[in-house]
């Protein structure tokens, strides 16, 4: 049995009417938890359904479905992850594709037109469960998928897409415990070994829990028997409101939800009880760190993770932040101590010496990689004191007419424009020189739109001449994936026909 698991069985021992969920400010018990928990797997075992048994859950940030986390983690089974954010004809192919014994849902998406017939197509029974956790029911149906098993896997969970169509990915209990005994070194004083016990405190779980990021943060508060404050989505009024109801020391935003925070001018004392920021899923500039700080004296701790790698595997801790931001700004943090970090020639293989730009190649049990060296495509660079900077991704680069550009080079430029609060780079085809940037941008609340081609003569000052988007266009919000990023193929919608 993995650590995490046992964890899970004992903390929801620990004291039945402590409140452990705040959601839409209505508070949640660990007896109102512990009894939708009951009921789920009461269901799973009249089914027969073993450890290591696959059971499909469709993922809403919304009590019942954390709930079900648990029901499905604490008994050794495998959760597999369905995002109902997809759109239908994507959501009914990934059910039918997977064909499992059992999925897990809540009357919203068991009502969404199609979704029942997808499920009847694949031959799952269904688990309704309430969102508010009013319970659990098994639907009456004619169960025809066989048991499938994952041994050892506690998730499988889906990429999010950001370059491309999501793939489903196993990560193992025993990732899980290594990458939490990684991520307690940012809390003083805990260690993931302690004893199962309720702490104060409170962490708020704003990403979905389709990402990485989100079942990762509502696990760790789960193992570490800290309440949990959850957002549906971020919303400034949302995510404000939940600071002042829960007065947590530390709170997580992305990128793009911190300029939506400064634009909003969010009243300091609303923010009174904040020591430090966490931030995560896509790069995060300094500037922005810089403003946020002199604004508020609240620092921005950034981290680097992926799905594969079960968590982060860098980041800052507030000391750190504190000592060494000026000397290391931009970086993402300092290497866990429990992974191996190095970086390579992506031609020769040959190691870099620190300081030099090359592709990221990371060791560790938490990679569930048979302490192999797993290559990513990230381009990096690795210090002497083993803080990580991440300049962009090897594998989204634009040959225009034979001259490489990396997206994220371009969208740093565009967003040092004052009017520009976010700016995403995306490829698009062109018929002369084979491929050329195209930009979308959202301007600040209030700024005027600059003329494009004032714009472009602004970036060549900034950029060589072939790194200045051919395209570009003003937009509210980028298409995003469920995490929050821009999707690189809904971005190259937006300019299907550019010429």
């Amino acid at each position: 049995m993995a650590l995490m698991t046992e964890k899970l069985r004992a903390i929801m021992a620990l004291d039945p009417d402590r409140t452990e969920i705040d959601f839409e400010g209505h508070d949640y018990s660990w007896r109102q938890i512990a009894e939708t928990v009951r009921a789920i797997e009461n269901a799973l075992e009249a089914m027969g359904l073993p450890a290591d048994a696959r059971v499909g859950v469709m993922l809403r940030n919304r009590p019942g479905q954390v709930a079900a986390i648990v029901a499905v983690l604490s008994t050794d089974r495998c959760l597999v992850t369905l995002n109902p954010i997809l759109p239908d004809a994507k959501l009914f192919d990934d059910i039918e594709g997977l064909g499992l014994p059992v999925v897990i849902a809540d009357a919203t998406d068991l009502a969404r037109p199609g979704v029942t017939e997808a499920l009847e197509r694949a031959g799952s029974a269904v688990v309704e469960i309430g969102a508010r956790l009013e319970g659990a029911r098994v639907v009456p149906s004619g169960r025809r998928a066989a048991v499938q098993t994952s041994p050892g896997v506690a998730i499988e969970m889906l990429t999010s897409g950001t370059t491309g169509t999501p793939k489903r990915v196993p990560l193992s209990r025993d990732s899980f415990d290594a990458s939490f005994r990684g991520f307690t070194k940012y809390e003083r004083g805990r260690s993931f070994d302690d004893p199962p016990k309720l702490n104060s405190g409170c962490t708020m779980i704003v990403n979905p829990l389709t990402h990485i990021g989100g079942i990762y943060g509502c696990i760790g508060a789960l193992a570490a028997g800290r309440k949990i404050a959850l957002l549906e989505k971020f919303t400034v009024e949302a995510w404000v409101s939940a600071v002042k109801r829960n007065r947590p020391a530390v709170a997580p935003a992305v990128p793009s939800a911190v300029r939506m925070l400064l634009d909003a001018d969010v009243d300091p004392a609303d923010l009174s009880s904040l020591k430090s920021l966490i931030s995560g899923t896509a790069p995060l500039s300094p500037d922005l760190v810089d403003a946020f700080l002199a604004k508020y004296g609240i620092p921005i701790c950034g981290n680097y993770g992926a799905t594969e790698f079960a968590g982060a595997i860098a980041g800052w801790t507030i000391d750190d932040f504190r000592r060494l931001w000026t000397e290391k700004r931009g970086a993402v943090g300092r290497v866990h101590g429990d992974i191996e970090a190095r970086v390579v020639d992506a031609e020769s293989g040959a190691v870099l010496p620190h300081g030099t730009e090359g592709l990221l190649e990371l060791k560790g049990r938490q990679l569930d990689n048979d302490m192999q060296w797993l290559r990513t495509t990230d381009r990096a660079v690795l210090d002497a004191d083993r803080f990580l900077y991440i300049r962009g991704r090897a594998d989204n680069a634009i040959i225009r007419g034979g001259f490489k550009i990396h997206p994220d080079d371009v969208a740093r430029a565009i967003n040092d424009h004052p009017a520009v609060r976010e700016a995403a780079v995306v490829g698009v085809p062109d018929a002369r020189l084979g491929a050329v940037p195209a930009a979308a941008i959202i301007l600040k609340d209030g700024a005027a739109e600059p003329e494009v081609e004032v714009l472009k003569a602004w970036l060549k000052e900034r950029l060589i001449a072939y790194q200045v988007p051919v395209h570009i266009r003003y937009v509210p919000d980028f298409p995003r994936t469920p995490s929050m990023k821009p999707s690189a193929p809904g971005l190259q919608s937006l300019f299907e026909g550019a010429s």
